[in-house]
């Protein structure tokens, strides 16, 4: 069922890494192991889209961000990536994104980019290998440490209805979400970074929300459909677990942090949990930090 997920990732990194080089069809073929015919007709039916229209995607992203964050030539970037001409580029750009790449670089506004597609997720990898194989990576237990966040502000969507990360995304389009994300990350808080995301509370119930942090005095551009919303300045109890294989191990290492973190008591630590003025965030980039995830919490007075 899943045999092909594994090789269509393959393909996408191959492409990942072959952006400024015109990748072609048959020459990812080659690399493969494949035919053209069965390289195409497989990415498409994996990844919803053609092998050409993911490119074109892909490579029309990462010019838009080298626009926003660089000094170089709108005609230099349109031809690193492809294009013919920054006639070319302006025509893609506007259907794209409804601006010109000179306006962008201007006045960089939320856009939808293209993401980096993922196909190839834990349960395929064990579907593919034949069972759960845990890594060396692996530690035996998760672990909890302080960490204070001052105040600022976020930048979100926020779903009462939704109750994890998995039951948020079949209720909305990551693509679409994830692509206008990444197109703020110029603005983003280097403590809440983009795609920090995490639980809050209303009315006692917990909803899951997704975005990404800004200064507390940000005063930009919020996407059509995001909130702003205000947080004070907290202590967090951060519950983690160090860089890991995420094919592997994920499912392990989120059921150990999160079971220690939902069954935490704060008083060990002379704290109280502060989540009625707070919300609890979660951090999962398992090659780069691991897993976390933040509860805020107070100081009890004596």
């Amino acid at each position: 069922m899943f045999t092909w997920n594994e090789t269509v990732q393959n393909m996408i990194n191959w492409i990942e890494a072959h952006l400024t080089d015109n990748p072609s069809l048959m020459e990812m073929s080659g690399q493969i192991g494949y035919s053209p015919y069965y390289c195409s007709s497989h990415f498409h039916e994996i990844t919803g889209m053609t092998f050409k229209s993911y490119v074109a995607g892909r490579r029309l992203a990462m010019a838009a961000l080298e626009i926003r964050d660089t000094d170089a030539r709108i005609l230099d970037v349109a031809v690193k990536y492809g294009f013919s001409s920054q006639e070319a580029l302006t025509r893609a750009f506007m259907n794209a994104f409804g601006c010109t790449p000179a306006a962008y670089r201007k006045n960089p506004v939320p856009i939808a980019l293209s993401n980096l597609k993922v196909v190839f997720l834990p349960e395929h990898y064990h579907y593919n290998k034949g069972g759960s194989t845990m890594s060396q990576t692996l530690s035996t237990e998760a672990h909890v440490r302080v960490e204070h966040i001052p105040a600022h502000s976020y930048i979100g969507i926020w779903d009462i209805d939704a109750a994890d990360y998995g039951s948020f995304w079949n209720r909305h389009d990551c693509d679409n979400i994830c692509g206008i994300i990444d197109s703020m990350s110029h603005v983003s808080h280097p403590i809440v970074t983009c795609h920090t995301a995490g639980w809050f509370y209303e009315n006692g119930k917990k909803g899951y929300f997704y975005g990404f942090g800004v200064p507390e005095d940000y005063q930009g551009v919020i996407p059509e459909g995001f909130q702003l919303r205000k947080l004070p300045a907290s202590d967090y109890l951060v519950f983690f677990h160090p860089p890991f294989d995420f094919l592997k191990d994920n499912g392990e290492v989120m059921g150990k942090v999160e079971t220690l973190a939902w069954n935490y008591d704060p008083k060990a630590n002379g704290y109280e949990w502060n989540e009625d003025t707070c919300n609890d965030y979660q951090r999962h980039y398992p090659e780069v930090i691991g897993y976390e995830v933040l509860r805020p919490v107070r100081r009890i007075k004596n």
